[in-house]
């Protein structure tokens, strides 16, 4: 054998145990990229149910529907070949679920760059920008320290600019607060990202706030409260949150919102926690009735049975229920349309919980300013899907000052005609 063809063998067996040269990015990331895009699709599917594969829903609620396995697999043009998916299947939704993220692989893509964001901010990588875009696409990735500088700085850009938008066009109607804890892994405190969805007057809903901050700090959340105030943001008619979050402090020094509702579900949790396990179960049959109560009082009057029934070898779980009773009713002012949005955060938990998923090795941010603008972008994303509110026609109404009691509106006194 000669030299050249010996050359030869050593660069074969050499290139065998280090994996395959790649000329481009693109054709680097084609190796992974089927898995990526299914994962995409779960995830799709975990956003819309507001939970994760392995989760059982059963919160009050909580978004109708269940996984079903797969239907036929799609295929996918790529400009580096042809890829094969399985399309999640989805029952029970009152709304046939369609991806949207198959139809932005139908075009063949033209250069890797513009897909690795979308890749990356769909979670599908963790950790630091530099150790995320080599964790996608392995150790011997073609990146430059320069291609992934520019990508930190555009969405960090981005996510600053989107901080000082004025807000004086938004006609918030409803907000929804909430926070998201991030542990860094060269910090020792855990923060959290605080977030703020508000929902407009016609309906849709919007992300209004991303900061980090502590979810029991009242002055942190009034930081947040007086830039929104500071932009030109109006006040608005409700607050729904965790009864644990400084929130309600603020909005006693930062006059934005006025009624102050408390998230069933938190509650529901809280309560539970003074049971013991063998009689959870039951205690949370008694409790999920009482927001679907068509009136106050008929909730009012569970509350009292679940009290007599419990207040003596239980006492710290009917105490923690009687607590904050006037917000956990507070929904009963608004009309019965709007109840099922306004008896929990789950407006703000189901984006969550896909950003939870994606970020569950959070302590690799070194940083927690490193997950901000990524987080931000997350929910940037997971707001192109979010719905409409029931009823915006009723939006409107609450806008404009209507009186609502047990969800019906308070028709007007008639005028009497002068003698």
């Amino acid at each position: 054998m000669g030299k050249q063809s010996r050359r030869e063998g050593r660069r074969a067996r050499k290139k065998s145990e280090v994996g395959p040269e790649w000329d481009t990015l693109e054709a680097f990331a084609r190796v992974r990229i089927q898995g990526w895009l299914q994962d995409l699709l779960e995830e799709e599917v975990t956003q819309l149910l507001g939970r994760q594969k392995s989760e059982r829903g059963g919160g009050v609620d909580a978004t109708p529907g269940y996984r079903n396995g797969y239907g036929k697999p799609r295929r996918v043009a790529m400009m580096a070949g042809t890829l094969a998916v399985r399309r999640p299947r989805v029952r029970g939704v009152e709304e046939r679920f369609e991806s949207r993220v198959l139809p932005l692989f139908k075009r063949r893509t033209e250069e890797v760059g513009a897909l690795l964001p979308e890749l990356y901010l769909h979670g599908l990588a963790q950790g630091d920008f530099e150790l995320a875009l080599r964790g996608l696409l392995g150790a011997g990735a073609p990146l430059s320290a320069s291609s992934i500088q520019r990508l930190r700085e555009k969405w960090q850009d981005e996510f600053a600019a989107w901080k000082t938008t004025r807000l004086d066009q938004l006609d918030v109607v409803y907000a929804w607060a909430d926070g998201l804890y991030v542990k860094a892994g060269l910090e020792d405190a855990k923060a959290a990202l605080l977030v703020i969805v508000g929902a407009l007057k016609d309906g849709r809903k919007v992300v209004l706030a991303v900061e980090s901050g502590q979810r029991e700090s009242s002055e942190a959340w009034a930081r947040i409260l007086r830039d929104l105030r500071e932009r030109g943001l109006k006040p608005w008619k409700a607050t729904v949150a965790d009864g644990h979050l400084g929130i309600w402090g603020a909005l006693r020094t930062v006059a934005l919102s006025d009624a102050e509702l408390r998230c069933w579900n938190h509650k529901i949790v809280n309560v539970l926690d003074h049971f013991p396990l063998k009689l959870q179960a039951e205690a949370k049959a008694l409790l999920r009735v009482m927001p679907y109560a068509k009136t106050q009082a008929e909730c009012e009057r569970l509350r009292d049975e679940f009290g007599a029934r419990y207040r003596k070898p239980y006492p710290k779980a009917v105490q923690t229920l009687a607590r904050d009773w006037e917000r956990m009713v507070a929904f009963y002012a608004f009309p019965h349309a709007h109840w099922i949005h306004l008896r929990t955060t789950n407006i703000v938990e189901s984006p969550f919980a896909a950003v939870r998923l994606r970020t569950s090795a959070a302590k690799r941010f070194k940083k927690v300013a490193s997950a901000e603008a990524l987080i931000w972008k997350l929910l940037m994303l997971a707001e192109r899907t979010f719905r409409r509110l029931n009823g915006p026609r009723l939006m409107k109404e609450v806008y404009a000052g209507k009186k609502f009691v047990d969800g019906v509106a308070v028709k007007p006194a008639p005028r009497r005609l002068a003698a």
